[in-house]
């Protein structure tokens, strides 16, 4: 039986199989760049959410889609490897599973292609099944990764039963009106702020965020979209939390980035757990600040994700940045 002493996470999202390439930068259009090193890793951002929430000690359900091939096997061991439940996760009789391309340079920063495939078979039908474990969730995750009707569907059946929704727009792109009003918390981070506010960022080397005015002016109109609060984040700065009555930049932790692409989706996992637990909000955002910094610091995807005493360990030694 499900152990209801740990809180409970369902995170409706992708399961993506991932190609890595590391380099000392990411190529050109049109050239051709010598790496140093090749891996394949279980990925995809609702994938990466679950095994992060996991790994610090939440009981999580995975809502998704795969195909009936290699790669799915690959995917749904690693899974459940990391304490993550499958049960919701639907082999497509046609769709393939999930994959992407993933290139990354000397300082950590990344460029990816997805290709959804199986994700996009995803279907309300498919949220559904899962009524029974979302009715006792802590929290429900999603991003933007798998086909829309079925995002609408977990966000619309969480808000029915009174559970918390933390919705990561991520990819950014087009979305229904009033999906961002439905959600408890929303977390896109800086570009996706931008896409969605039109609020531009400043050029590089311009001091960005320095007095907060770019964030201040960005999650107030995300605030007008309807969401509970809004939490942007902000990379090695941290992430900037924004309620009706509160603006407040909470600081990450300096680290040497190795990889940072599954990064954002360490914080995402954290931030449901910490949740979950009874933090506050602050506390909850540095607490997931610390899981993103310290993923960072690894390559691959899922397996960048730290466990609790990692994690635990890493923020009785770290300090904030004064950034």
């Amino acid at each position: 039986m499900p152990n209801r002493k740990k809180p409970r996470v369902v995170v409706v999202g992708s399961l993506v199989f991932d190609c890595v390439a590391l380099a000392d930068r990411i190529p050109r259009k049109g050239e051709t760049v010598l790496g140093q090193s090749f891996g394949t890793f279980s990925g995809g951002k609702g994938a990466n959410q679950a095994v992060a929430a996991a790994r610090l000690g939440a009981e999580v359900f995975m809502v998704g889609r795969v195909g009936q091939d290699d790669r799915a096997r690959f995917l749904l061991a690693n899974l459940n490897t990391s304490g993550v439940n499958t049960e919701f996760v639907k082999a497509d009789p046609v769709a393939g599973t999930g994959a992407c391309c993933i290139h990354v340079d000397a300082a950590g920063e990344n460029t990816i292609i997805i290709v959804p495939q199986a994700n996009l078979a995803c279907a309300p039908e498919d949220v559904d099944a899962a009524r029974k474990v979302i009715a006792s969730a802590d929290a429900v995750v999603c991003q933007l990764e798998i086909a829309m009707p079925a995002v609408v569907r977990a966000v619309d059946l969480a808000n029915e039963l009174g559970v918390r929704v933390i919705l990561n727009p991520a990819p950014a792109g087009s979305f229904p009106a009033g999906l961002f009003a439905k959600a408890t918390y929303l977390t896109p981070n800086e570009t996706e702020a931008e896409f969605f506010t039109g609020v531009a960022l400043p050029p590089c080397g311009s001091g960005v965020g320095r007095d907060n005015d770019w964030e201040a002016r960005a999650s107030a109109r995300l605030l007008d979209m309807g969401p509970g609060k809004v939490i942007i984040t902000l990379g090695q700065r941290g992430a900037y939390l924004a309620t009706r009555n509160t603006r407040q930049l909470i600081p990450s932790y300096p680290v040497k980035a190795v990889d940072t692409t599954a990064a954002g989706d360490a914080f995402s996992g954290a931030l449901a757990l910490a949740l979950a637990e009874g933090r506050s909000d602050e506390q909850a955002i540095a607490f997931a600040n610390g899981a993103g910094a310290l993923a960072a610091t690894r390559a691959g995807s899922q397996p960048s994700l730290p466990t609790r005493q990692e994690l635990d360990d890493f923020l009785r030694c770290a300090k904030p940045c004064r950034c």
